[in-house]
């Protein structure tokens, strides 16, 4: 199966084509990617290469959120556009499983992940999975304080990581507390789990929606008159 990839959960944007599994080309900007402008660009040139190479894009699978709520309406956009165009079903894909498919290979097998994407001062989204990436908890909005997982790190390795991780580290001092450093969600590791997901034709499209978690609220305006 080959399926044309798009993550921009965060300030990073990507695409990639996976096939069987398998990253066998991909596009990405990692530090602070104008997701409007440039992933148009990048999936023009992942069509092109495809084109050239006679794949058949089979599907497109999404990352679905939690994460930035401009971003993951860009990117539903898009795929939606896409899989109109082309025909062809839409995969969502959990967006904290996209991190771990990019450090679980690293670590050891018993251990617990805990992805965790900055949803602003000490808040993040976040759960728990395995090394299977099986869920232990629910996908939630957490603020971190010295309690926050306590329970799990009283017997248990947990590895930290996303761009949520990083501020939380001076806060979670267990000793069975880890963080991995550098970790995004990338287009490039999502194969596997577009796999394993379920598709969505046509018709259930158009109800689609991105996993939020929570609601969008404005900033206030600074424009003189606006509020």
């Amino acid at each position: 199966m080959t399926i044309l990839c798009i993550e921009t959960s965060t300030t990073c944007c990507s695409a990639a084509i996976c096939k069987d599994g398998v990253a066998i080309a991909s596009r990405e900007n990692l530090s602070g990617a104008n997701h409007a402008s440039e992933l148009p660009v990048f999936i023009e040139q992942l069509l092109a290469e495809a084109q050239t190479n006679a794949w058949t894009i089979n599907a497109i699978a999404l990352s679905q959120g939690p994460g930035s709520y401009t971003g993951l309406r860009i990117g539903t956009s898009i795929a939606k556009g896409i899989c109109y165009g082309m025909n062809i079903p839409l995969i969502p894909v959990d967006t904290l499983q996209i991190l771990c498919a990019a450090v679980v290979a690293e670590l050891p097998a018993d251990a617990l992940l805990c992805p965790m994407l900055d949803a602003r001062r000490m808040e993040v989204y976040t759960a728990i999975y395995t090394t299977s990436l099986e869920p232990q908890s629910e996908v939630i909005a957490k603020v971190i304080d010295q309690q926050s997982f306590a329970e799990e790190l009283f017997n248990k390795n947990i590895f930290f990581f996303g761009n949520g991780a990083e501020k939380c580290q001076s806060v979670i001092t267990s000793a069975n507390a880890h963080f991995v450093t550098g970790i995004l969600p990338q287009a490039k590791h999502m194969g596997k789990l577009a796999e394993k997901a379920v598709a969505l034709d046509i018709k259930q499209m158009a109800y689609y929606e991105p996993f939020y978690l929570k609601d969008f609220v404005p900033a206030p305006s600074h424009v003189k008159g606006l509020t």
